[in-house]
């Protein structure tokens, strides 16, 4: 019929402009396709799609539930209906959406790798739950591809250049990006030969900052699993670095294919991919204590032997300020953090601490929605008065690092701690309180704090966190201290070292490299 073709036009042209990052536009043509057809669920769905994308989340859950009661079976409205809910700090039901969508579609490896990253975040799994999901995801999705994996016949000379290849869609403002550009401007060209596999879709300044510092630059979007392996291949690749692991975006498919002769995951966060075809992990001796946990990752753990961290120096940052307390009459804690961060263990700690500290006021950075009036409640209920409790959402990369002047004392969120944003918060002069967690992902306060020499920040129990974080509150002089050295401090650690850091990963890849010589030898 003319009008279906209409529509159907109008939903290809919705499609292109969301696939470009229009989503202004998108969303414009997508609501002109429901005021035709108000049960269609692909734009019903879409749209839930885009308020998710901009911080609409509660909108999201709704439009996408819709789309579910038109059309019960639909995989992917699962999969995305997880994604809301899950930054809206619901890990319980986004876990279950998830899960629902990969009992609809078993072949949706985007859907089981929400489900693997979310699971990091809820308190009630351990490493070992952790690590079987891993497995599952290996099984269904990677191990059928092993009939692609090809002969490597790179030149196995131990002391060559060696040819690294890193995979990202995250080569953009976000902490993978940050955090590479120090390792990339480091990194000895005369021994190592710098190639990017970018599966950016927007493109920003550190794109083109990073794109600079690469020796070849091929931008992946569009291409296949298949295609992009195949470009690896024919780049003769010796490292393949993954930067995503199972993020939004990840390319672990093309780790399946085993592209490139070593193959070695980094940086996305502190866990493992679970592929068998991904032969080692980078960590450092406090992530990762040596013995421990070992097990539970399908790749080598290769410790760095002081940061798996090495925080960019930006001069474009603001200043550190005075001590907010010495202002205010009040001590302001804070977490910046991606709100899907705050469990509800840790939001249980924080309510003891608001009760230890009873001047004390928290900021919690999180997008508006039902989830703000559900913590505001949680407070009235403890007769707590939630007047104390604000929210931040997003803001600009300059007015992020502004709200810092507003915080005296960080507060890492867990299970899965900071890891930019502590280092973040650092810069900015605001210690961070963070309490060691079971597993890799709850010990990058850990790692980041003994680095910069505060080891006395780091809990060993719960109590020990409150004890902690109320007792710097109490002491204004060490925390206007603090403030006034810990720029410093982060300026003279191995955190900000970036020749040292790419001489211990170049160091690290060589012995990757010889340990391939010697079980392949020409």
């Amino acid at each position: 019929m003319p009008g279906q073709v209409t529509v159907q036009q109008q939903l290809q042209s919705a499609l292109s402009h969301h696939r470009a990052g229009r989503l202004r536009e998108a969303e414009v043509l997508y609501r002109k396709i429901l005021a035709q057809q108000p049960k269609h669920a692909d734009a019903m769905h879409l749209l839930g799609v885009i308020a998710h994308h901009v911080g609409r989340d509660d909108m999201a859950v709704d439009l996408i539930g819709q789309t579910i009661a038109l059309r019960p079976g639909y995989a992917e409205a699962y999969n995305n209906l997880g994604n809301a809910l899950q930054s809206k700090g619901q890990l319980d039901e986004a876990i279950a959406a998830y899960r629902r969508a990969i009992a609809l579609n078993p072949k949706l490896p985007g859907a089981h790798s929400n489900l693997i990253y979310t699971l990091h975040l809820h308190p009630a799994y351990d490493a070992q739950s952790i690590a079987e999901e891993h497995r599952r995801w290996n099984r269904q999705h990677a191990e059928p591809l092993g009939k692609f994996v090809q002969p490597h016949n790179n030149n196995r000379d131990p002391e060559r250049q060696l040819r690294v290849g890193y995979v990202s869609a995250d080569f953009r403002e976000h902490p993978v990006g940050r955090f590479l550009v120090p390792l990339l401007g480091a990194h000895d060209a005369d021994r190592f030969a710098v190639f990017c596999y970018s599966h950016v879709s927007r493109p920003d300044g550190y794109t083109e900052l990073l794109r600079s510092r690469a020796h070849q630059w091929r931008d992946t979007i569009g291409l296949t699993d298949e295609q992009a392996a195949q470009l690896i291949r024919e780049d003769k690749i010796d490292i393949l670095m993954d930067l995503g692991m199972h993020t939004a975006g990840n390319r672990l498919l093309v780790f399946a294919r085993k592209p490139a002769p070593v193959q070695v995951t980094y940086l996305a966060y502190t866990s493992t991919t679970g592929l068998k075809t991904m032969d080692y992990r980078l960590t450092d001796p406090h992530l990762d204590p040596a013995g421990m946990d070992d097990a539970i990752y399908s790749e080598r753990s290769v410790r760095l032997p002081e940061t798996y961290w090495c925080y960019p120096l930006d001069e474009q940052t603001p200043e550190v300020s005075p001590l907010p307390a010495q202002c205010a009459g009040k001590v302001t804690f804070g977490c910046l953090n991606s709100f899907c961060k705050v469990s509800s263990a840790a939001w249980e700690l924080w309510t003891q601490l608001l009760r230890a500290a009873p001047n004390s006021h928290l900021i919690v950075h999180a997008h508006e929605g039902s989830h703000r009036d559900r913590l505001w409640n949680l407070l009235e209920r403890q007769e707590i008065d939630p007047h104390r409790l604000k929210f931040v959402g997003k803001v600009s990369f300059h007015e992020y690092f502004k709200l810092y002047h507003q915080i005296d004392i960080g507060l890492d969120p867990f299970p899965c701690n900071g890891g930019t944003t502590t280092c973040d918060a650092l810069w900015m002069g605001v210690p961070i309180v963070t309490l060691a967690g079971r597993t890799a992902v709850g010990r990058g306060g850990m790692s980041v704090l003994r680095n910069v020499g505060l080891a006395e920040l780091i809990a060993e129990t719960p109590q020990q966190y409150v004890q902690i974080a109320a007792g710097l509150a109490n002491d204004l002089t060490r925390l206007a201290e603090l403030r006034r050295t810990t720029r410093q401090r982060m300026r003279a650690s191995p955190l900000m070292d970036a020749g040292r850091f790419a001489r211990n990963i170049e160091a690290a890849y060589r012995q990757m490299w010889h340990t391939y010589c010697e079980a392949f030898p020409r």
